[in-house]
């Protein structure tokens, strides 16, 4: 049997009985880095036998896992702290596990995304986790405009030497919506931050973070009726600088609304340009 077991994200204390129970249990813990996950277990007196796997060497660990499974091992997973296969490597191991017909299950717990969502103050009846977006500006607006009009709370991951980056970009594609930086969650220093993302800019910029850091950003409100003056002024600007599809894929985004319906229109207004009938 595999155990995905939850792990502290802060303070020590937030560990489940039977978590520990199970991690007492088990023949050997597979974990991130061994070094956070000795801290851990040290501090409740569990020696086991640690196998570090992480997404540098999966490729030569998972077999190695898979194999002792199949030996009848009882073997733990864990991450460096939240719930395993939350931005980590642990679903390759869970889709190893059900294609070898071996049996898994999930020891609950501490959950990053989750807690950082009820400090927040945002909606939390429907929202979506993304993960860490790519560190580079271009590629990270690529992914904030495609999530541009879910109307659903957003949540990232993110770290301390990029937070204002992002913040800046995620302004800049979505607007002034609402927001707030979670830091530090369940330990000493915990830190919540809401507001504008003008304000969030403005404080970070000041005030350099440290720590794990969760972003929310509040999802779309639902537009009123799009008039076909507003669509033909924003396509009439893009169409200044871009071709037909670029400007009508960059319309719909901002708009949203279905890009075919845009392209429609753009090609219209780019024929009446021309002269043609």
């Amino acid at each position: 049997m595999l155990y995905l077991v939850a792990t502290p994200i802060g303070n020590l204390k937030d560990i489940t009985l039977r978590a520990l129970e199970i991690l007492k249990e088990v023949n050997i813990i597979a974990c991130e880095d061994t070094r956070v996950s000795r801290t851990l277990l040290t501090h409740y007196g569990i020696k086991k036998t640690l196998l570090s796997y992480h997404d540098h060497n999966e490729v030569e660990m998972l077999p190695r896992i898979l194999s002792l499974l199949k030996e009848g091992k009882q073997v733990a997973y864990i991450t460096d702290g939240g719930m395993p296969l939350i931005s980590d490597p642990g679903f390759k191991l869970v889709t190893a596990c059900q294609r070898e017909g071996i049996p898994h299950t999930v020891i609950p717990g501490p959950s990053a995304p989750l807690m950082a969502l009820c400090l927040s103050g945002l909606p939390s009846a429907r929202f979506t986790f993304c993960g860490f977006l790519p560190p580079k500006s271009s590629a990270r607006k690529r992914e904030l405009e495609a999530l541009i009009s879910l109307p659903t709370t957003l949540l990232f991951f993110e770290s301390p030497k990029r937070l204002t980056a992002f913040l800046k970009d995620a302004q800049e594609v979505v607007g002034n919506r609402q927001g707030a930086v979670c830091r530090e969650m369940t330990k000493l220093f915990e830190e919540v931050k809401r507001g504008p993302l003008s304000h969030l800019i403005d404080h970070y910029t000041t005030h350099p973070p440290r720590g794990e850091i969760v972003v929310l950003i509040e999802g779309a409100l639902e537009a009123p009726p799009l008039s076909e003056e507003t669509l033909t002024n924003h396509l009439q600007k893009a169409l200044e600088t871009y071709s037909v599809k670029e400007a009508a894929d960059l319309v719909a985004k901002a708009l949203g609304v279905p890009k075919r319906e845009v392209y429609q229109h753009a090609l219209t207004l780019k024929n009446k340009t021309k002269g043609l009938p």
